[in-house]
């Protein structure tokens, strides 16, 4: 496996938690996992591979770390480096931005110079409408632990799969 870091932000437990299973499923080393409320975006270069993580809160708005974390992060050329996004929201109450955030991140780390890893069929989801969907394909782990917690196992390992594969 890749030099990799994992950075999240979370507000309720759900992404932290997250967090976790993501770390023990790719073998990352507790002191490679960093929570966005307190690590600098300049430790991010010592990475291969970058997982974030983030809920998404109201009608698509980051979990509120990563908004002084994520201006900074894309400030650093991000060139060769590959990333993964994953992130928690809620299908029922939101199913017009489920898990926007991710796009959010997504976009801003590409448009940095960075590759993104880890697209997943969206098929099995039952959200209406999101950023996260690409021509059929999610760009990362979309996760609803409010109403879908039964489906979050299978739906990491598939995505951790296609991270392993990149």
């Amino acid at each position: 496996m890749k030099n990799t870091g994992l950075y999240f932000g979370s507000s309720t437990g759900h992404v932290e938690g997250i967090a976790d299973k993501v770390a023990q499923l790719l073998g990352i080393d507790a002191a490679n996992v960093h929570n966005v409320a307190d690590a600098t975006p300049e430790s991010a270069l010592a990475y291969d591979l970058l997982i974030f993580g983030s809920s998404t809160w109201g009608y698509g708005d980051l979990q509120d770390d990563w908004e002084g974390f994520l201006p900074k992060l894309v400030k650093q050329d991000l060139s060769g480096k590959q990333f993964a996004v994953f992130g928690c929201g809620d299908s029922s109450s939101y199913p017009d931005t489920f898990c926007d955030a991710m796009a959010e991140i997504a976009e801003q780390v590409t448009a940095a110079g960075a590759t993104l890893v880890g697209q997943i069929p969206a098929e099995g989801y039952s959200y209406e409408a999101t950023r996260c969907e690409v021509d059929g394909q999610l760009i990362g782990c979309c996760l609803d632990e409010d109403n879908e917690s039964d489906e979050t196992d299978d739906r990491l390992d598939t995505w951790v799969q296609a991270i392993q594969k990149a």
